[in-house]
């Protein structure tokens, strides 16, 4: 019996102990209330029971799973309390159990420890105590363990048995301690292991370097003392790496510099000594680091990757110097220390650099004053200003040259954009902001980018190079993007060039950029004007997300900022903004799905659909919401396109698009669900439902709901 996504209401009637048949009952995504029914747990044939995203109360029936035939229980996002019921294995037949965001308490029962048949287990966002059973993490078909946020203690499972098919163990945010066994290494198959916010203390074990597969690793906020493991960097797979608030000392390993994809390296707020590894420059994957507040000296090299790194990574080590930290000390230069000239010679020397000074001092003020006197009017450049965010190879006047009618490539609300060509041969886009008097809101939105973009380094950011400044005007320079715009390349005369591949690339590159400011930037900042436009394709067509001129910072993560400024551009904007004038990162993943809507069907956002019409509201009446309707709005102009992946697509639009923002994805987990491209359905395969509306089958909590505020969609990544 399935009756879920519906409008249902009150409680499960009495009736249905009768059933005695019963293999599923789904009920999820309604509004029942009321306890669940203790009859639930004397159904004799029921093997599938899915009550997610209600209100239901009370404890879960003690008799589930005694029949011996239960497969899945899902019963996350509602208000039960009480334990879980010992028996919910019996019969070894039960493969996936999800009890996530709840108010569920006591001991994880010690028969699921084993219950050979299990695959998936979900418990987090409770308040469960006492230890994890011995013997779950070797159970031969389990595939992920999420018992994050709880109150779970003890230390972490030994295991004798090589769990290969184990891939994500998250146990964030518990009370676990002790060290790590030596047998963490027979995880070889293990992705994902996220063990921050516990009280883990010791040495991170050298077996660590055992787990091939490994891309995100994630040991913060614990007590990790020791050096730390230069086996890491046996993980050529990481991506991810944070170990920052624990104990850790002696120096950074210079093995680390051969993770040839790492692009996330957080060891912040430890007791690090020496110098950062000159080699880490050549890391070009490496897009966001921090070494902060440890004992670090030295020099920081200004050349490589090190260009593209945040000041703030390394605050909180006064022994280090270079760009942004002051000027090194007493000869210190790549973490060592110069002898230096003493006594009177010393003295001389410095009388005689003083008096250099003051001759070439003396010999440019003169030569300025002849040429002032010698000009009849001053030059437009000599107002200017430039500041540079690197070494640049031109001046003001080089910019000020490229400001010509035949130049203009975009006009806008944030100014007009010019191509130009460097002395160099560098080829730039100069943006002119609108000319407005001083302190006005020209001020606010010119300052919210220049403090954004001047300190971001993003592969798939478009680079702010420097500006030039007056008193009434500011010119920003960029990296030029040869092949325009997204929207340009889609809606323009060459629409339609850009084939399926590429466009699935775009994606997931102007995701990646967004993704970034939302999580990883240093306040976390909200585009607020995400569009097709504002996406621009470099000459290999990769994307870079573009235009911070309406970019609003959040001080501090979740927190929304009301705007009595219009936030975006029509046919973009979130529907909750009309009613509450806020905007978050929720917005800006709303706009991105109507970006997705756009790469899909080829369509604008408006304009095409009638009158008040836009394309979310057409894609919906056109596939009510279902992604194997997608066929129905596809880009007649795309000569092929695989439907499994135009599909995922769709869905990721869709859930977006969502009107409820609590139900959108972050762009951490839209970037995780593009990324897992989908691969083609084998034939013949029957039983999946591809509606977005929900499915009837036995296995629809693979792709369902959306978790309550700050937590992460159901199961997304296994579409």
């Amino acid at each position: 019996m399935d009756l879920s996504n519906n409008m249902l209401s009150g409680e499960i009637p009495e009736s249905f102990s009768q059933l005695k048949n019963l293999t599923l009952l789904n009920l999820f995504r309604n509004k029942l209330h009321g306890s669940i029914p203790d009859f639930m747990g004397d159904l004799p044939q029921l093997e599938v029971l899915q009550l997610w995203e209600n209100n239901f109360t009370g404890s879960i029936p003690v008799g589930l799973g005694k029949n011996g035939k239960l497969q899945l229980l899902d019963l996350s996002s509602n208000k039960l309390t009480g334990t879980l019921p010992p028996d919910l294995c019996n019969g070894n037949n039960l493969q996936t159990l999800i009890t996530l965001g709840n108010f569920l308490f006591g001991p994880i029962p010690e028969s699921l420890g084993r219950c050979q048949s299990l695959s998936r287990i979900r418990m987090g966002e409770n308040f469960l105590n006492g230890s994890i059973p011995q013997g779950l993490f070797g159970l031969p078909k389990l595939t992920q363990v999420e018992l994050q946020d709880n109150m779970l203690a003890g230390e972490f499972p030994v295991t004798d048995l090589v769990a290969v098919n184990l891939g994500q163990i998250s146990l964030s945010n518990n009370q676990l301690s002790g060290s790590l066994p030596p047998s963490i290494g027979n995880f070889s198959g293990v992705q994902k292991l996220l063990l921050d916010g516990n009280r883990f203390s010791g040495q991170i074990p050298p077996q660590i370097g055992k787990l091939q597969q490994l891309s995100k690793m994630d040991f913060s906020h614990n007590k990790f003392s020791g050096q730390i493991a230069p086996e890491i960097s046996q993980c050529k797979l990481l991506t991810f790496v944070d170990l920052s608030r624990n104990n850790l000392s002696g120096e950074i390993p210079n093995e680390i510099t051969s993770m040839r994809i790492l692009n996330y390296l957080n060891l912040s707020k430890n007791h690090l000594v020496g110098s950062i590894p000159a080699s880490i420059s050549s890391m070009q994957s490496l897009t966001s680091v921090d070494f902060s507040y440890n004992n670090l000296s030295g020099l920081v090299p200004g050349t490589g990757q090190f260009s593209y790194f945040n000041y703030t990574s390394f605050l909180g080590n006064p022994a280090l110097c270079g760009p942004y930290l002051g000027p090194c000390k007493d000869g210190v230069a790549n973490g060592t220390r110069q002898p230096h000239v003493k006594g009177p010679l010393s003295a001389s020397l410095k009388l005689l650099l003083v008096i250099g000074l003051l001759i070439c001092s003396i010999a440019f003020a003169v030569a300025a004053i002849i040429k002032a006197r010698s000009l009849k009017k001053a030059s437009e450049s000599r107002a200017w200003k430039l500041t540079a965010f690197q070494r640049l190879d031109f001046t003001c006047d080089d910019v000020l040259d490229c400001l010509k009618e035949d130049n203009i490539i975009g006009k806008g609300g944030a100014g007009i954009v010019y191509k130009g060509g460097m002395p160099n041969c560098d080829q730039v886009a100069v943006k002119r902001l609108p000319a407005m008097s001083r302190g006005s809101s020209h001020d606010h939105g010119f300052n919210a980018e220049i403090q954004t973009l001047g300190r971001i380094r993003h592969r798939h950011i478009v680079r702010l190079l420097g500006f030039c400044s007056n008193h009434e005007t500011n010119l920003l320079v960029y990296e030029y993007m040869p092949n325009g715009s997204l929207g340009e390349v889609l809606h323009g005369k060459k629409g339609g060039h850009l084939l399926w591949e590429t466009r699935y690339k775009i994606a997931v590159e102007a995701a990646k950029g967004l993704c970034y400011l939302h999580h990883d930037c240093s306040p976390l900042i909200v585009h607020r004007d995400v569009k097709s436009n504002n996406i621009l394709l470099d000459s290999n067509f990769e994307a870079h997300v573009a235009d911070f001129g309406l970019a609003k910072f959040l001080q501090d993560s979740g927190t929304s900022e009301c705007m009595s400024a219009i936030a975006g551009s029509y046919g973009y904007i979130a529907p909750e903004y009309a009613y509450t004038l806020k905007v978050d990162e929720k917005s800006d993943v709303y706009s991105f799905g109507v970006v997705l809507l756009e790469l899909v069907s080829g369509r604008k956002p408006v304009g095409e659909f009638g009158d008040g019409v836009d394309i979310v509201q057409w894609v919906r009446k056109m596939t009510d919401s279902r992604k194997e309707e997608v066929e129905k709005v596809l880009d007649p102009r795309l000569p092929s396109v695989p439907l499994h992946e135009a599909m995922h697509v769709f869905y990721v639009a869709m859930l977006c698009v969502e009107e409820q923002a609590v139900e959108r994805p972050t762009m951490r987990e839209v970037v995780q669900i593009l990324t897992e491209r989908p691969k083609p359905p084998a034939t013949g395969k029957t039983g999946d439902s591809d509606s977005l509306q929900g499915s009837a089958t036995q296995s629809p909590s693979k792709d369902h709901q959306q978790a309550p505020p700050q937590s992460p969609p159901r199961d997304l990544l296994s579409i």
